[in-house]
């Protein structure tokens, strides 16, 4: 990529990390998805896929990086915010920045264009493309000053949490819609409301399906003649960008072009997928159906709305009682024919009733719409802010600088490990770490030691004054003070203690006796005790 920043390789700012689950307790297992980062496992799949014995998984700690590598693609690569360590799986790859890069900037860059296109550049494998460290670390990324590259992830950040808002406006709405449907009709298949029922065969002239020729791998042109692909009902809304371009040399079939009206059921797919249905409100021209979607044509006299129909059939418990007629061979995508179809029994309210539903329908649909285009307007403008910054060409003195984040804390976690060998540090005040009375207790259980801990974190930052707060000289002063206490005894704090200090600094951020600020001659982020003769 062409850049107005200098262009690095990645490796010469990370490092890989492999700390080996060996935790007293539980420590929660996660995924890295690649819409939602770090997803508990146990939410993301549908039933428990990973071992009960999670001695050899991987620690996660709050500032670092894991993806899979054998699943890479954009979004797969997560930073994790949570304030707690996490586990995932053995397979994972997890990595740290460890100088002069800002993590959120450095995730934003691999989620966009030119991250995902150097990701694809620097996989490896026959049959299925991985990303190993060592390509990770030949991904080339541009690099600003420190501040610019907090400007753009505060800039990009800001309209994600639109794009975001919007998502969530959206799913509201559609919460909103299952909502009325079940104050108005009840549960579909338990029929509480006792509405008459009839099999799908009395109100149907005809289920209409498609052909599936061999297609051209890309979306047809606006001009061209188009086959949808299951994609365009699979999450039961019309997509009509979901398609394939059929060849010039074969002559469509009319009788299947999908047209505004329509009511679409996809009849073969994964378990968890089929019986998708969707409505069609509005469709380009030159749309195709596949043979693996059924149209569904209703008998004139039949007092039915396509609308309601369409709602009924996404609803949870009416869709599961479709889906149970599925079948198919082992290994084989499972199949609902027309004929198991027709013998689905509804439970049909009256049509006025319908008609009233529908009209609601509409309503919703049409904010939708808006809030819809709203949504694709905004990832427009992140497309174009994401190129125009990591090409150099965004004017960032017009961004402010955003106030320190937690995410910062972290920050000065990371250069604590791995950069305090070439800072120059401040000449501490005399410190005193009391004997609280309770050391031999801490020698002996890790309880104890967190009380101890406790107290002494407490002493070291009131007695700082204006100097910065630092976890590596912390541990530095606490050993020394363990050795002169009981030096017969050869304790050595650990990764479970520095665990526990990191815990202990970000609650005493949100309790405001810590704050972070940023020492501009060091180009970086500190942590300074906030006392009552030195507030926030």
């Amino acid at each position: 990529m062409k850049s107005r920043f200098p262009i690095v390789e990645l490796g010469n700012y990370i490092r890989q990390v492999s700390q080996r689950n060996r935790a007293e307790t539980d420590i929660e297992v996660f995924s890295v998805t690649n819409s939602e980062g770090f997803t508990r496992s146990s939410d993301y799949f549908s039933k428990e896929v990973f071992s009960k014995d999670v001695s050899n998984y991987k620690v996660v700690n709050p500032g670092q990086f894991s993806y899979n590598p054998s699943r890479i693609n954009v979004g797969s690569i997560n930073y994790l915010r949570h304030d707690r360590s996490v586990l995932v799986s053995p397979l994972y790859i997890v990595f740290e920045v460890q100088k002069d890069i800002y993590a959120d900037y450095l995730l934003r860059y691999l989620k966009s264009d030119f991250g995902n296109a150097q990701i694809r550049a620097n996989t490896e494998g026959a049959v299925r493309d991985s990303l190993k460290f060592k390509g990770l670390e030949k991904i080339k990324l541009p690099l600003p000053s420190l501040n610019d590259q907090i400007r753009i992830a505060h800039l990009l950040g800001k309209v994600e949490g639109l794009i975001a808002q919007r998502k969530q406006h959206l799913q509201q709405l559609d919460t909103l819609l299952n909502s009325i449907f079940l104050e108005m009709f009840g549960d579909p298949v338990r029929n509480e409301k006792g509405w008459r029922k009839q099999k799908l065969s009395d109100l149907l002239e005809d289920i209409e399906s498609g052909k599936s020729p061999k297609c051209e791998a890309r979306q047809a042109d606006v001009e061209e003649w188009g086959v949808l692909k299951l994609g365009a009902i699979t999450r039961c809304r019309f997509d009509e960008k979901e398609n394939k371009a059929l060849p010039k040399d074969i002559a469509p079939s009319l009788r299947d072009e999908v047209r505004a009206g329509d009511l679409l059921f996809s009849r073969k797919n994964t378990y968890d997928l089929v019986a998708a249905c969707a409505y069609v409100f509005k469709t380009r021209p030159k749309l195709l159906m596949p043979d693996l979607i059924f149209r569904f044509s209703f008998k004139q006299n039949a007092d039915v709305n396509p609308i309601f129909m369409w709602r009924l059939f996404v609803n949870d418990s009416q869709r599961k009682a479709i889906q149970s007629l599925a079948a198919g061979a082992a290994g084989s995508m499972p199949n609902i024919s027309k004929g198991n179809l027709k013998t689905v029994s509804l439970a049909l309210p009256p049509l006025h009733l319908q008609n009233q539903f529908s009209s609601i329908v509409l309503k919703i649909e049409a904010i939708k719409s808006r809030y819809q285009q709203s949504l694709t307007d905004l990832e427009c403008l992140f497309s174009a802010l994401s190129q125009n910054a990591f090409n150099g060409e965004l004017d960032l003195t017009r961004v402010p600088m955003p106030k320190p984040s937690t995410q910062d804390a972290t920050a000065v976690f990371q250069e604590d490990q791995t950069s305090m060998s070439a800072t120059v540090v401040p000449t501490l005040p005399a410190i005193n770490l009391p004997d609280t009375g309770n050391l031999l207790a801490a020698l002996e259980n890790s309880e104890a030691r967190k009380t101890l801990i406790t107290e002494w974190l407490e002493a070291y930052r009131t007695q700082l004054v204006d100097t910065p707060f630092s976890l590596q000289q912390f541990m530095e002063l606490a050993q020394s003070r363990l050795a002169d206490l009981n030096p017969d005894n050869d304790l050595v704090m650990g990764a479970s203690d520095y665990e526990y200090m990191k815990t202990w600094v970000f609650e005493a951020l949100a309790a405001g006796t810590l704050k972070q600020v940023f020492d501009d001659a060091g180009n970086r982020i500190e942590l300074k005790a906030a006392l009552e003769h030195n507030p926030i």
